[in-house]
C-alpha cells in the first residue's frame, strides 16, 4: 500500500535555529499517526511544510499522492488543517463560520449549506449552530474549528494538538470525532502533548526531538522496546535522597521522581527480583517506603527514554507560555 503522507530528509531553518533537520517519515491512509515531541522539537514545523503553509528548505513532501512542495495548490485539495488555536470568527455563527470555508473550497452556496448542517450535526454543535461564536465554551470552539476542517471532506487532516486548553468532557468528545472521521475514510495526523491521547488513539507513533525523528513504531512497540518493568514506590520525604541514592544502585539505571504522584520509578529489568532485592535493600537502610508496584513501561516511559524529559515537564511548560505558538491559517 502506497503511503498517504510521506516526507524524505525535510530541513527547515529559522537564522540560526534548524526546526527540521532531516525529517523521513511515512504512513499508511486509514489510521492516526501521533506524532509526540518536547515543545520546540519541530511538530507544528512539520505540519506547516505537509500542508504547504512553508516551503522547506530542502527534501520532499507528499500528500494523497500529490507533492506539498512544488504543487501546493493541488496537495491543498486533499488535505484538512485544525492547528492549536481555533481559528473561527468570534462575531459570526458557528453555522456562517462553517459555511464561509465551504465556500473556500469552492463549492455552491446550496452545497456549502448541506455539508455545514453535516459536519456541525456529526460534532454535536446543531443546537449552537446559530449563536454567535462569542458565546461558546473553549470545547465548543475546537469542536468549530474542526467541524471547519472536515468540510472540505479532505482525505488527510492534520491536528495540531487539538485537545490543549479544554475541559475532560469535551476532550472525550473530540477523541469520539477523531475516531468517526478514520472510520468514515479520514487519515489523520495528530500532535499532542498528552501523551494518553496518543496511546488511546493512535495506530503508529512518531517521536520527534531536536528537528530530528527519534523513534517510530506502534504504542506496543515503542513500550516494548524498553523491555523489562518499571518498580515505582512512595518514599517519605526526608528518606527519598538516600531511597534514590539505593534504587539508582540496583541496575545502574538513574530514578525518576514525579513530584505530581510523589513516587519514584526506576527500570526494573530483572521483574520481581528487581523488587525483592529493592525492598531488602531499603529495609537494611531504615528507608521508610510504602505503595511498591511492578509495572509495565508507557509511552510516558518512552517519551523520558528517547527525548531525557518527562512528558509532565512539556505540559506544564506549554501551560506556562500560554500553549505554545499561535496557529497559522487554515489550509485550504
Amino acid at each position: 500500500m502506497n503511503p498517504i503522507v510521506r516526507a524524505v530528509d525535510v530541513v527547515k531553518t529559522f537564522g540560526e535555529v534548524k526546526a527540521l533537520d532531516g525529517v523521513t517519515l511515512e504512513f499508511e491512509p486509514g489510521i492516526i499517526y501521533g506524532l509526540l515531541g518536547p515543545n520546540g522539537a519541530g511538530k507544528t514545523t512539520l505540519i506547516r511544510v505537509l500542508t504547504t503553509l512553508l516551503k522547506p528548505d530542502s527534501g520532499e513532501a507528499w500528500v494523497a499522492g500529490v507533492d506539498a512542495v512544488h504543487h501546493a495548490a493541488e496537495a491543498r485539495t486533499h488535505l484538512g488543517l485544525a492547528g492549536q488555536f481555533a481559528a473561527v470568527d468570534d462575531y459570526q455563527t458557528g453555522r456562517e463560520n462553517v459555511v464561509m470555508v465551504a465556500r473556500l473550497y469552492d463549492l455552491g452556496a446550496r452545497e456549502a449549506a448541506r455539508r455545514a448542517d453535516e459536519v456541525l450535526e456529526a460534532i454535536h454543535l446543531t443546537d449552537a449552530a446559530d449563536r454567535p461564536v462569542r458565546t461558546y465554551s473553549g470545547g465548543m470552539r475546537r469542536r468549530l474549528d474542526l467541524a471547519a476542517s472536515m468540510v472540505g471532506r479532505p482525505e488527510v487532516l492534520f491536528l495540531d494538538e487539538p485537545t490543549t486548553g479544554i475541559d475532560p468532557r469535551s476532550r472525550i468528545d473530540i477523541w469520539d470525532l477523531i475516531r468517526d472521521l478514520v472510520a468514515g475514510g479520514t487519515t489523520i495526523l495528530l500532535t499532542t502533548q498528552y501523551l494518553d491521547e496518543a496511546d488511546q488513539l493512535a495506530a503508529r507513533i512518531g517521536v520527534i526531538d531536536q528537528g530530528r525523528l527519534i523513534g517510530e513504531g506502534t504504542p506496543e512497540e515503542l513500550k516494548d522496546r524498553l523491555g523489562g518493568a518499571f518498580l515505582e514506590m512512595a518514599i517519605d520525604e526526608a528518606d527519598r535522597p538516600r531511597g534514590m541514592e539505593i534504587l539508582g544502585a540496583l541496575e545502574g539505571e538513574e530514578p525518576v521522581f514525579e513530584p505530581a504522584t510523589k513516587r519514584i520509578s526506576v527500570p526494573a529489568q530483572r521483574g520481581s527480583g528487581t523488587l525483592v532485592q529493592a525492598v531488602r535493600r531499603l529495609d537494611e537502610a531504615g528507608v521508610t517506603f510504602e505503595d511498591v508496584t511492578l509495572r509495565k513501561p508507557t509511552l510516558d516511559d518512552v517519551f523520558l527514554s528517547l527525548t531525557g524529559r518527562a512528558a509532565e515537564e512539556e505540559t506544564a511548560a506549554a501551560g506556562a507560555d500560554g500553549g505554545g505558538r499561535r496557529r497559522g491559517r487554515r489550509s485550504r
